[in-house]
């Protein structure tokens, strides 16, 4: 799993946007979780960092590797 931390997201929209942002990077098996309270988001899979961070600052939102 692969954890990232996300500032940013203030509401269900908000998850709703970095979910499906990250649903669609090549190699995610599964979006487990995203939160705003948490602000956080863990996926499944064998997908490259950078694009993950680059899919999610594409929806507005600031992340990096939660390590």
């Amino acid at each position: 799993m692969i954890e990232l931390k996300v500032t940013g997201m203030t509401c269900g929209h908000c998850e709703n946007a970095v979910n499906k942002a990250l649903s669609a990077v090549p190699g995610v098996t599964r979006v487990v979780e995203v939160s705003h309270e948490k602000e956080k988001a863990v996926v499944e899979g064998n997908a490259d960092l950078q694009a993950l961070l680059d899919a999610i600052k594409e929806e507005g939102y600031s992340a990096e590797h939660a390590a």
